[in-house]
């Protein structure tokens, strides 16, 4: 057999592709199908099934897509009541990969009510495990994302006593050598403490995961619960349309208009240098990064129309393609390329603030889980990034306002939030420079 990872780094996303001598087996793709074809038709092979471990929240995957383009088998638990075409997979069933090896599902619930693992046996031996979002190497999924989402919904903690047992019952039963190969990496916000390995071992993680270890149900729901990280607002409509199934991806980009609407807001994605200098007023600088779509999500709200601008032709393509791996495609009102505007973001006299930051108002743009350990300015309004375009309202005017996270990437983004809603006021990026002010 051989198994090949396809590691999407944006979205901290893996998915795979398993070959065997009767056909090509994706688990969890993305939204575009190229790559898994591509490589289906390197290796000599057809992709003829496609394994759905859950219906993911973090990002949109192409399985209905490929069904009706090469008519391949998707397979997903009977508990997720999918409305596409499908196969119902769950403990017991077996797909063949020819040459005495098959894939065999284990319902494990946890991340969600639906959530699958599959075992890959060779000869009767298992030799790996697909986890989706079960089981992670480091930590476990989180099981806060399908109270009210879904066909099928679940408490928290009814999900992480399902997750207690699961990991004990069916995953670490099987033998130590066994490789998990997770769907989901350091950076991913389906977990809390995810290693940046790629994958491990069954026997490896008993070691060291926190999850595998010994304690009772009681001590492992509180433990999971505790301190996970923000939801994105895009999460719960990524789940509506992995249940449905996604248009094809080309068809919807060649949907995305290229004109501007007016009401709409507008994500300049430039750098924060360039737009700082002159953009349209109320812009928000969300910059052309690593985790550019997870930001999006987590500004814009589902169906919330907005434009979209960059810097030149190739980045906005490029840009448009990844809106689409969350579904954003579909809400982009217009594109553009960015050529300076009226509004400027006036540069902090950062010797003047580090002397005397009682003159400022500072907003902290931190998560959540980083302000708990404390503010690094005393008096600072903590609004995570996240929840900062609902909540500028919180924020004086009186004086001027400077707005800092960790390393300048979302205080470029906040800044402009807040100089948008409140545009009396003067606002300030400290940006990079907050690192000087860190101990």
């Amino acid at each position: 057999m051989k198994i090949r990872q396809f590691e999407d780094k944006a979205l901290a996303h893996f998915s795979y592709a398993i070959t065997g001598p009767e056909g090509t087996v994706l688990v969890d793709p993305g939204r575009d199908p190229l790559p898994y074809l591509e490589y289906a038709a390197a290796e000599g092979s057809n992709i003829t099934g496609i394994i759905e471990t859950h219906p993911h929240a973090d990002f949109v995957s192409c399985h209905l897509e490929l069904h009706k383009a090469i008519g391949a088998t998707v397979y997903c638990s009977r508990i997720l009541e999918a409305t596409y075409p499908h196969t119902t997979f769950d403990n017991g069933d077996t797909i063949s990969l020819g040459g005495g090896a098959v894939l065999k599902a284990l319902n494990t619930p946890g991340h969600s009510p639906d959530s699958i693992s599959i075992v890959l046996e060779e000869n009767g031996q298992p030799t790996a495990v697909f986890t989706g979002d079960t089981l992670f190497i480091g930590d476990c999924g989180r099981p806060d994302l399908r109270e009210k989402t879904g066909k099928v919904s679940a408490k928290r903690e009814a999900l992480a006593k399902d997750m207690y047992h699961s990991l004990r019952e069916q995953l670490m039963t099987l033998p130590d050598e066994v490789v998990i190969y997770p769907a989901h990496g350091s950076g991913s916000l389906c977990g809390k403490n995810l290693s940046s390995a790629t994958s491990a071992t069954i026997g490896e993680q008993k070691q060291t995961n926190w999850s595998l270890q010994d304690m009772t149900e009681a001590e492992f729901v509180e433990a999971l619960l505790s301190e996970q990280p923000f939801i994105p607002k895009y999460f719960p409509y990524d789940v509506s349309i992995n249940r449905k199934g996604a248009e094809d991806l080309e068809t919807a980009l060649k949907k995305v208009p290229g004109c501007a609407q007016s009401n709409a807001v507008v994500i300049d994605a430039r750098p924060e240098n360039i737009f700082k200098q002159g953009h349209i007023p109320g812009a928000i600088n969300l910059q052309d990064g690593g985790k550019f779509e997870t930001w999006l999500g987590s500004i814009v709200t589902p169906d919330e129309p907005y434009v979209l601008l960059a810097g030149d032709a190739t980045s906005l393509e490029t840009l448009i393609r990844r809106t689409a791996k969350i579904g954003y495609e579909s809400f982009i009102a217009g594109t553009g390329i960015a050529q300076g505007g009226t509004a400027i973001t006036p540069a902090l006299d950062v010797d003047a603030f580090r002397a005397h930051p009682e003159n400022y108002t500072i907003v902290d743009v931190r998560n959540a889980s980083e302000t708990a350990a404390g503010l690094l300015f005393p008096g600072a309004i903590a609004i995570p990034l996240h929840q900062l375009r609902e909540r500028t309202a919180e924020i004086p005017a009186g004086k001027p306002i400077v707005v800092h996270c960790a390393g300048g990437y979302r205080s470029a983004a906040g800044s402009s939030i807040v100089a948008a809603a409140l545009p009396e006021a003067i606002v300030f990026d400290l940006g990079e420079s907050v690192k000087t002010f860190l101990g």
